[in-house]
């Protein structure tokens, strides 16, 4: 099995990525600034988290809560924000909630109550991305593309909630071409979700886009771009 990168892989690796990103953003007529780098550590060891938190990625993605609490707790974000990106069970949120800055794969009514209902127990305001299900996959989660302005509206009543935008995981093995596709329809959305103005709702997030998908993404509308083995290297599953 191939090995996971050393620190001057990733050092180079991520050196690499921003440069994708910063003609990417400049071919869509933004700044490379504009573009947020969210680093999916998911298998990754505590130590290489900390080594890449010392590198130009912004935040780190977790896919899963024990991941979360383990590398919060061993300081390994070194100050660095991170987002929960997997999908999330009800009886997991408590962990989440507060801990996670954004909390980017809520995807139906029953989870966005479960985080409201934690988050004003505590006091807070999570900041929370829709996951949509721009290919209406029967075996990913997310909300239908149909059904997203009504879970945005119950989400904008909420108190614990504000809504930074939206997410999304398009069909495995799309071709560039149709991957551009499926985020051109999430930039749809996320225009419509901004032109709703409900409350609650500051829509400034589009996160969409990974490894071998962050540069059409980014020249679709993506401002968030979820990069995991570009910068790690190969995961070992058995860890």
């Amino acid at each position: 099995m191939a090995q996971a990168y050393t620190k001057e892989q990733m050092e180079q690796a991520v050196a690499e990525i921003r440069s994708k990103i910063a003609d990417a953003a400049r071919r869509s007529g933004r700044a490379p600034g504009d573009i947020t780098l969210c680093a999916v550590c998911k298998t990754r060891t505590s130590e290489t988290v900390r080594l890449s938190a010392r590198l130009a990625v912004d935040v780190f993605g977790e896919n899963h809560m024990q991941e979360l609490v383990a590398h919060a707790s061993d300081g390994a974000y070194c100050g660095k924000d991170a987002h929960f990106i997997g999908h999330l069970q009800t009886n997991k949120v408590k962990k989440v909630v507060g801990l996670a800055s954004i909390i980017q794969s809520i995807d139906s009514l029953h989870l966005l109550q479960a985080v409201d209902k934690e988050a004003c127990k505590r006091g807070i305001v999570q900041d929370i991305l829709l996951e949509v299900n721009i290919g209406l996959e029967e075996s990913k989660s997310g909300v239908a593309p149909d059904g997203l302005l009504t879970l945005a509206e119950s989400a904008a009543a909420m108190d614990g909630i504000r809504i930074r935008g939206l997410m999304a995981i398009p069909p495995a093995g799309c071709d560039s071409a149709l991957a551009r596709r499926y985020f051109g329809q999430m930039r749809e959305l996320f225009d419509k979700l901004k032109a709703q103005d409900l409350p609650n709702v500051r829509a400034d997030i589009l996160s969409m886009g990974m490894s071998g998908s962050y540069v059409d993404a980014i020249l679709e509308g993506a401002n968030l771009v979820r990069v995991g083995t570009s910068i790690y290297g190969p995961r070992d599953y058995r860890i």
